[in-house]
């Protein structure tokens, strides 16, 4: 599978964009274990033109963590434009468009799943962004705004004529949020269209080595892009690439979750560091041989010190190893 002349093999496995989770510290753990792509945190466009700093810090890149993508989101091509300008400047691999995000902060003014509800505008701004950069062009969207506007098979042979290099489907509707079950069927009926000639990316509910081989050989789809089993989890790609093995122990794992968090405090600060890393650490499924963890789990979330936060995750390792 390529994505302009990134040679990604058979079968990648991709790191979804997340906002408050694709820090530079998480994807660079998830690059290590298998990620072929990493996505930063999805960025405004507005907030990009304005230069707002707190923005222009998820735009970090560093060459260990390469092929990455940059991902924004926005309501107005002539934002959009500007915006892809800016990112491009800052050489990332693939610059992706989102029209998925179903938060009603974003889908409810109009930008990310908003634009299902104005496709002369998302193809617009598609089309206007793929002219103005030499960067290649993805983008990230849903089945449709609600079950009774599925529109992705249309929208897909649309979104290629724009010149996008690539298409990436979450199986759920913007109505739908982030309940009930993906339906990957018309992810399937996407990829099999004669026309479509773009690698397609399946998303949704992926989360082991059993169910990403399931969605390759039922649906066919180039890539699959994994979000919320990789919370606290990052090793997540070399376990499905190693048929559910990751090869690490408990000892690796909370090395992996420490080593996080120390460079997320170093590239961050240790505030917002820690406010990263703490969701991964509440997440982690390792955590779940520890009697009575919520109230382990309480304290993660409010640790505000990163040698608070070391010190019950050695505590952690200390219960874990002992119960092992």
């Amino acid at each position: 599978m390529k994505i302009g002349n990134i040679d990604f093999g058979e079968r990648p496995l991709f790191l979804a964009p997340m906002e408050d989770v694709t820090d530079i510290g998480f994807r660079k753990m998830c690059k290590r274990f298998g990620a072929a792509m990493v996505y930063t945190e999805f960025v405004s466009a507005d907030a990009i033109i304005r230069s707002i700093k707190s923005t222009l810090a998820k735009m970090h890149i560093d060459d260990e963590e390469r092929p990455v993508g940059i991902q924004i989101y926005g309501r107005d091509v002539e934002s959009m434009v500007e915006a892809a300008k800016i990112v491009e400047s800052v050489h990332p691999d693939i610059i992706d468009i989102n029209f998925g995000c179903p938060v009603k902060k974003v889908a409810g003014k109009g930008a990310g799943a908003g634009m299902l509800r104005n496709i002369p505008l998302m193809l617009d701004i598609t089309r206007s962004v793929v002219d103005a950069v030499s960067t290649p062009v993805t983008v990230k969207t849903r089945l449709g705004w609600d079950m009774d506007h599925l529109i992705i098979t249309d929208l897909a042979e649309q979104l290629q004529d724009c010149g996008i290099q690539a298409l990436t489907i979450h199986g759920r509707t913007r109505s739908q949020m982030y309940t009930g079950e993906a339906d990957w069927t018309l992810i399937g009926e996407v990829k099999r269209n004669p026309r479509i000639h773009i690698p397609i990316i399946g998303n949704g509910d992926v989360v082991d080595y059993a169910t990403a081989r399931e969605k390759f050989d039922r649906y066919g789809v180039d890539a699959i892009m994994i979000g919320r089993a990789t919370f606290g989890r990052p090793w997540i790609f070399r376990e499905i690439q190693n048929e559910g093995d990751s090869g690490l122990t408990i000892d690796d794992k909370i090395d992996v979750l420490e080593e996080m968090l120390r460079i997320n405090v170093e590239r961050i600060d240790e505030y917002r560091g820690i406010l990263h890393t703490r969701r991964h650490l509440a997440a982690s499924p390792i955590f779940k041989g520890i009697p009575d963890f919520r109230q382990t789990r309480i304290a993660m979330l409010r640790a505000d010190k990163m040698a608070d936060l070391i010190a019950i995750l050695e505590d952690c390792r200390r219960i874990l190893k002992a119960n092992s």
